[in-house]
């Protein structure tokens, strides 16, 4: 069972922060979203570095190392997505290098003399709008199309961030040489909910260390507001809160590692906790910034942001507390 990281862990995680601190800086975030910075330059590091081919079940924990790293730099590009959606789903029928989106639900799969037909429409998939490949999960199997042959619609969110799309397939001619029967949905939709949740963790983790940092400089009465005994307990509530999810995060990564016979439970136990973690730190972060911490000139509102768009994604808290109980009522039986 996983403890802690072993050296090679800790040496990847310190190679993960090194390489954002240099390429996905806070200001070069702000001038992604003020001044359209184009990050198609980061995701080309990612791809030359290795990154994107961390998709074996094997590699989760390295996997989320990276994806807490990005969480908390705000990743402007489709990592997450085409790493922890697209790929799980895709397998064999990925191209390298190419970013990939993962649409769930909401699409219907016919066969006819001339093949499969697709047809439907998936609402609020990540990443849909940018990506070059989509996975379509239907009753037939994981189908793996060009993001072309699909209508696009962009959604607007709160994340400037974040690319989010409505998906829809006009009836889609597919080969069946694109359709993969065998792939295990059940590890790949834990393994996008894991990365989600260490994501928002990572997102929580940078609230509280500016947090931190603000309160050790903000003066009041002549002393630190960090001094005072009601923002200590608040940073410590943010500090548990953090410590549980990822916690459950990295044991939901190990599950995948492993194949562990609980990985649906661990997945769903470490979105519910995340999805816990970002509302109570989402509300002290912002309450120890004071009126500093509403203004478009504070960073602290893309990891704000960031945490708040991972609860809204494949379930939030509610969801996963009901399909825990239900795992846990099943075990019992």
């Amino acid at each position: 069972m996983l403890v802690e990281f072993d050296s090679d862990q800790r040496l990847w995680g310190k190679t993960v922060r090194e390489l954002l601190s240099r390429d996905c800086s806070p200001g070069w975030i702000r001038d992604v979203v003020d001044r359209g910075a184009d990050p198609a330059t980061l995701w080309g590091t990612f791809v030359d570095q290795g990154w994107t081919e961390l998709i074996d079940p094997a590699d989760a924990v390295e996997l989320a190392i990276a994806l807490e790293a990005l969480g908390a730099a705000t990743d402007p590009t489709p990592f997450l997505a085409t790493t922890t959606q697209f790929a799980p789903l895709a397998g064999e029928l990925r191209t390298a290098g190419a970013a990939g989106a993962a649409a769930y639900e909401g699409v219907h799969a016919h066969l006819d003399d001339d093949g499969w037909l697709l047809s439907g429409t998936c609402r609020m998939v990540l990443d849909g709008s940018r990506a070059d490949q989509v996975a379509v999960v239907t009753a037939a199997g994981v189908f793996v199309i060009p993001a072309d042959e699909v209508i696009t619609t962009a959604v607007p969110t709160f994340d400037p961030l974040l690319h989010v799309a409505d998906l829809t397939f006009p009836v889609v001619r597919v080969l069946d040489s694109c359709r993969n029967p065998s792939v295990d949905v059940k590890q790949a939709r834990a393994t996008a909910l894991m990365g989600l949740s260490i994501t928002m963790v990572g997102a929580c983790q940078r609230i509280l260390d500016l947090a931190l940092d603000h309160v050790r400089n903000r003066q009041q009465f002549g002393v630190a507001i960090g001094t005072f005994q009601a923002v200590k307990h608040k940073a410590a509530d943010m500090h548990v809160a953090i410590e549980r999810a990822r916690a459950l995060a990295y044991y939901s990564a190990l599950t995948i590692a492993t194949n562990g016979a609980d990985m649906t439970l661990a997945a769903s136990m470490a979105k519910a906790s995340a999805g816990e973690c970002q509302s109570l730190v989402f509300r002290n972060g912002y309450q120890l910034f004071g009126a500093m911490g509403y203004t478009w000139e504070n960073d602290l509102q893309f990891a704000l942001k960031r945490a708040k768009a991972g609860e809204l994604m494949l379930g939030g808290t509610d969801e996963h507390r009901a399909i825990i109980t239900e795992e846990y009522r099943a075990a019992q039986l």
